[in-house]
């Protein structure tokens, strides 16, 4: 399965079996973890085997179900974490969907305290949400997005590539499925602006993600 095979596939799911991670499929994830921590300047870790972040008062709210496992999203404070760890978070949902495994983003509805037991977190920095893991009682069902041309403004016609990474933009899961976020295209350089709402920054960063791998990054460049 190709990343963006599994763009289309993966959809947030909430009820688990509630069994082990597979020992390769584990081994796998910790792998792309370690190069997304080395790539982004983060500290994401993989929770395997622990309940009770998933146990909470807030995770019955939430409607999550056999929640074993987890990736904690960790980062040095900064103005631009929560960017980065939508933009790595999402890179390794949907490597884990490659794997087989199914995922959901959880920014509240999780036991925050629980989590922080598990991990490791060096002074200075901040938990920002998780990603729960495992294999789904379902495959989730896909969410409705916004036409593209609200999503988007393109000076003069637009090219097949920006099409292609704006097909890949609308199936990027955000917070409430708000959608808050603009690309506009300017000549070969893209701008990505959030809209405003709840977790929106971290929104973005899984959207450039999307956007990059639809579009493809030689064809762009990011306005800084």
């Amino acid at each position: 399965m190709t990343i963006l095979e599994a763009m289309q596939n993966r959809h947030s799911v909430r009820s688990y079996k509630g069994i082990p991670l597979r020992p390769d499929a584990a081994a796998a994830l910790q792998q792309e973890i370690e190069r997304c921590n080395r790539e982004g300047g983060l500290h994401m870790q993989l929770v395997a085997g622990e309940p009770k972040a998933f146990d909470s008062l807030m995770a019955h709210y939430g409607k999550f179900s056999g929640v074993q496992n987890y990736i904690a999203l960790i980062g040095k404070k900064s103005a631009d974490l929560e960017e980065k760890l939508g933009y790595y978070g999402e890179r390794l949902a949907l490597f884990a969907q490659t794997l087989g495994l199914n995922t959901c983003w959880v920014a509240l509805t999780f036991g925050k305290g629980a989590a922080k037991n598990r991990c490791t977190i060096a002074p200075g920095e901040k938990l920002v949400c998780v990603l729960a893991l495992g294999k789904g009682t379902t495959q989730g069902i896909a969410h409705k997005s916004k036409p593209l041309e609200k999503l988007c403004q393109v000076e003069g016609s637009m090219p097949d590539w920006f099409r292609k990474g704006m097909e890949a933009a609308q199936l990027a899961p955000t917070a409430m499925n708000q959608q808050k976020f603009l690309l506009s295209l300017q000549g070969s350089t893209v701008s990505a602006k959030s809209l405003g709402g709840f977790y929106t920054k971290v929104d973005l960063g899984i959207v450039k993600y999307h956007f990059e791998v639809g579009a493809g990054k030689e064809n762009f460049s990011w306005k800084n």
